[in-house]
């Protein structure tokens, strides 16, 4: 398993692994195209992709623009083996190096992602009207969790 950062020519296995998910689904696949998913990753942010044997099973981005993470999604044969909370932390521990400021997601609910992020110590700031949950981590609180978190 390779955690490393994305680059563009991994745009259409990043694709392939988005839709793939049975969770939190695009409603319109079409709605993030590949030229999105440059931007996020080269301009806005930076993104990350884990490997197994040449193949994208994971990916993450966050987006700097507007403080939020525009995306962590592992096909679902990849779950619960790590790879969400590797690229989880190394996105995290990047983005807070690059700003303080607090960062942002949203989740449907009853789901395992939100399950997921609360216990990655994510604090649930409101419900939006479509019913996803706004999640918020400050840099204090990543701190904190950082002392307890081992990234070897």
């Amino acid at each position: 398993m390779i955690i490393r950062e994305s680059k563009t020519t991994d745009i259409k296995q990043i694709q392939i692994v988005r839709n793939s998910v049975a969770e939190n689904t695009l409603s319109n696949p079409e709605r993030v195209t590949d030229k999105d998913c440059e931007e996020f990753m080269t301009v806005r942010g930076k993104g990350w992709v884990c490997e197994i044997d040449d193949r994208i099973v994971g990916f993450a981005v966050a987006d700097l623009k507007e403080n939020n993470i525009w995306a962590l999604f592992v096909i679902p044969e990849f779950e619960k083996k790590g790879i969400g909370l590797q690229l989880h932390n190394i996105m995290l521990e990047w983005y807070f190096l690059q700003t303080k400021a607090t960062v942002w997601l949203s989740t449907s609910p009853k789901t395992r992602a939100e399950q997921f992020y609360r216990k990655a110590g994510w604090n649930e700031i409101e419900i939006f009207q479509n019913g996803e949950i706004k999640f918020e981590m400050t840099y204090n609180d990543w701190e904190n969790l950082n002392q307890t978190i081992d990234f070897s």
